[in-house]
């Protein structure tokens, strides 16, 4: 890889500011300054320092993001509005980053952002049976009847027919746990609205076993840990 297009990718500016950067002086490659542009590295092997900074190369990141509700789980609004993307900052931005699933937009919670296209192909498909769980608050409560119509597989008023999935009462009334192993569109709620139900809040807390960080506030994220890139692959 060209030496500008690395520093570039690794988030020092665009190529016209990697080009006046190596120009500088600054730029190391192995313990040895640098001026050409097109120098050729071999990425994850040379060592490239900027003022005596390594610069470690990173194809790709795997965020965790709280999402707030009124976020829509997409790179771009076609409307204008405000996409979760739009909550990355300059350290992860340059990356191209885009979700690995959806999430309602007027729903909150874990969202799993990446620019790695094979890993998100792995999370939405469903061959893959990668859980999702979800807390929701409900106008009713749930029934045994429910739940065993969840296990069974909800067929939606249109007839779509869902894979099944576990329905759990939650500690307060009207509230539940649904793990799903799919992301049909608005899947969550067209389930309890198959069973005359309608769920008021919704909230993700969990992908693949991987629990959203208690410690992260809405609109906050980190990377993925090794452990949790292990239990999700």
């Amino acid at each position: 890889m060209r030496l500008d297009k690395y520093l570039s990718n690794m988030g020092l500016g665009s190529r016209k500011d990697a080009r006046g950067i190596i120009g500088s002086g600054v730029v190391t490659v192995d313990g040895h300054v640098v001026r050409a542009a097109d120098a050729k590295i071999q990425e994850g092997v040379s060592n490239v320092q900027v003022n005596g900074q390594n610069i470690a190369y990173k194809p790709f990141v795997y965020l965790m993001l709280y999402k707030p509700a009124g976020y829509l789980s997409a790179t771009e609004d076609g409307r204008g509005g405000p996409v979760a993307t739009d909550l990355i900052g300059d350290d992860f931005n340059f990356y191209n980053l885009g979700p690995a699933g959806r999430l309602d937009k007027d729903a909150e919670g874990f969202l799993l952002l990446t620019n790695d296209g094979p890993f998100v192909h792995r999370i939405i498909t469903p061959e893959q049976h990668v859980e999702k769980q979800y807390f929701v608050r409900l106008r009713t409560s749930i029934t045994s009847e429910d739940q065993e119509a969840f296990q069974a597989g909800i067929q939606f008023k249109d007839g779509t027919l869902c894979r099944p999935a576990k329905l759990e009462a939650g500690a307060e009334p009207n509230t539940a746990f649904v793990t799903i192993h799919e992301g049909k569109f608005h899947q969550v709620k067209k389930m309890f609205l198959a069973r005359n139900n309608e769920v008021v809040y919704l909230k993700r807390i969990s992908i693949g076993g991987v629990p959203l960080d208690e410690t992260l506030q809405p609109g906050a994220y980190r990377e993925l840990t090794q452990e949790e890139m292990e239990r999700l692959l």
